[in-house]
């Protein structure tokens, strides 16, 4: 029979089923392979005299995430904080593009609204004006419906800092879960880890991803036209003079001209830049 990873831990994988949950055991080969399932893959299963079933094929993905090893996503929900922890908005702009080269859909999700700052909110909605994005409280309420429908009927991954409040939220959509949640450390404002593994929570037609750590930025296309595409912004830019261009300090830059005329945000294009020449690092050095 098929079925979908939900969790992984120790050797062990819960497969959700028409028939209910199962604990599978990976077979023998996948390890030789160098192979391994993932929590959101799609899987055939067979009995196996072990007394575990076993996971016979990993049916094709449609993405794979490494850190953390997850697949199959529709959408990531990058969560940011109205308040605090102050928000990364670098971390923000390589998760997006991370989801992009993933074919992922990237959704802008700022926590916290019941106690925002004014600066930090207006920033998220000039920054990310041409996202999809939400604004809720994981304590009020306030926008729980609209982060319901962008669940609905979709698997979707919840992303960002320690402490913006991803538990939270799973417990504010999903009260049965009772997920622990993590405090701010008072010296750094900076939050505790509080998920130990993925694992899968079908829910709204759909299914929520809880992670440990989904803050890490591992991209693995280096094809500067996909890394532009991760920027709706520059569609409204003119053509640039020189094709190739990447919008740093070539002449005749439409991009540029946009940050001239106003219509680009200075701080979301210098994220740019750098991100830009990161990614232009790692091209050249991906085979060092």
């Amino acid at each position: 029979m098929e079925g979908s990873i939900i969790k992984g831990v120790g050797g062990f994988y819960y497969v959700s089923t028409d028939q209910g949950v199962i604990t599978c055991k990976a077979k023998g080969a996948f390890r030789r392979e160098g192979i391994a399932p993932v929590v959101g893959d799609r899987v055939s299963i067979v009995a196996h005299e072990s007394g575990y079933a076993h996971i016979e094929e990993i049916l094709p993905r449609r993405n794979l995430l490494i850190r953390p090893a997850v697949s199959n996503i529709d959408r990531l929900l990058i969560v940011l904080s109205a308040h605090l922890p102050e928000p990364d908005w670098l971390l923000c702009d390589k998760l997006i593009v991370q989801a992009v080269m993933n074919h992922i859909e990237p959704i802008i999700v700022l926590n916290k609204a019941d106690e925002a700052v004014a600066d930090i909110q207006e920033a998220f909605r000039r920054e990310y004006r041409l996202f999809p994005r939400i604004e809720v409280s994981a304590l009020s309420g306030e926008g729980l419906p609209a982060l319901k429908e962008a669940i609905r009927g979709k698997i979707c991954c919840f992303a960002g800092q320690s402490a913006v409040g991803k538990s939270s939220l799973m417990n504010a959509l999903l009260p049965e879960l009772a997920l622990p949640v993590g405090e701010l450390t008072r010296k750094t404002d900076r939050g505790k880890h509080t998920t130990r593994h993925a694992q899968l929570w079908p829910c709204f037609g759909g299914a929520l991803l809880d992670t440990p750590g989904f803050s890490l930025y591992e991209p693995e296309s280096f094809d500067e036209k996909l890394l532009q595409s991760c920027y709706p912004e520059f569609r409204e830019a003119e053509p640039c003079r020189f094709l190739g261009c990447m919008h740093i300090s070539e002449p005749g830059c439409g991009v540029k001209a946009l940050l001239a005329d106003g219509r680009l945000s200075p701080a979301r294009y210098e994220r740019y830049v750098e991100i830009a020449k990161d990614f232009i690092f790692r091209r050249k050095h991906q085979y060092d």
